[in-house]
């Protein structure tokens, strides 16, 4: 009787002790399991907001500055006021002329030059046809691909074209306006890619 009570005490140690060490195993495994949900720290920076200065815009017209901000290539530069005032009379050229995709173009930059301010352009440089990236034609000359060029971006892969504002022409294998990112000034000569601005939907 008494060796049965020794081996029952013995019984529920050991149980006991099992089960101890076996849940201190499974947290050991789990550790890295849950660990691996999380992304990682080059993913995280990755898909963090980019803070950019661009000051040397306004002593370079015509230069473009790019950024890269979740993996793709941010084009950020300044149109002269001929620029701006030449994205007035391309609507007629355009497939979608007031941006009303709003996956390509945020409530705050829903305007003509797509933009926050005016003169200051910040647009994905990626092609909506098929992810090439096209190339940056500001001059407002004839082309060999526009013969009245104004001014904008031309894709080599399959011909699509862009103006300035990044909106796609007619009759061009791009189905939709190059994406304006979330992005706000934090003042004159900075801004953030990433974070739209304050208010904005």
């Amino acid at each position: 009787m008494a060796n049965d009570e020794v081996h029952s005490g013995r019984r529920r140690f050991l149980t006991a002790t099992t089960a101890v060490v076996g849940a201190v195993g499974v947290g050991f495994a789990a550790v890295p399991f849950i660990t691996s949900w999380k992304p990682s720290a080059r993913a995280e920076v990755a898909g963090a907001p980019v803070d950019v200065d661009i000051a040397k815009l306004e002593n370079e017209p015509g230069m473009r500055m790019i950024v890269q901000w979740r993996g793709k290539p941010v084009w950020i530069f300044k149109r002269t006021p001929e620029q701006l005032k030449a994205l007035a009379t391309l609507d007629g050229n355009l497939r979608d002329p007031k941006s009303d995709n709003p996956d390509q173009t945020p409530a705050f930059a829903k305007n003509e030059a797509r933009a926050i301010k005016p003169d200051i352009a910040v647009i994905v440089g990626i092609c909506t046809h098929l992810g090439c990236v096209p190339g940056y034609v500001p001059e407002m000359l004839p082309q060999p691909f526009d013969s009245k060029w104004q001014g904008g971006f031309y894709c080599p892969c399959h011909q699509s074209r862009f103006d300035l504002a990044g909106r796609v022409y007619q009759g061009v294998p791009a189905p939709s306006n190059l994406e304006v990112p979330p992005y706000h000034f934090v003042n004159d000569t900075h801004l953030v890619i990433g974070v739209a601005p304050k208010g904005a939907a």
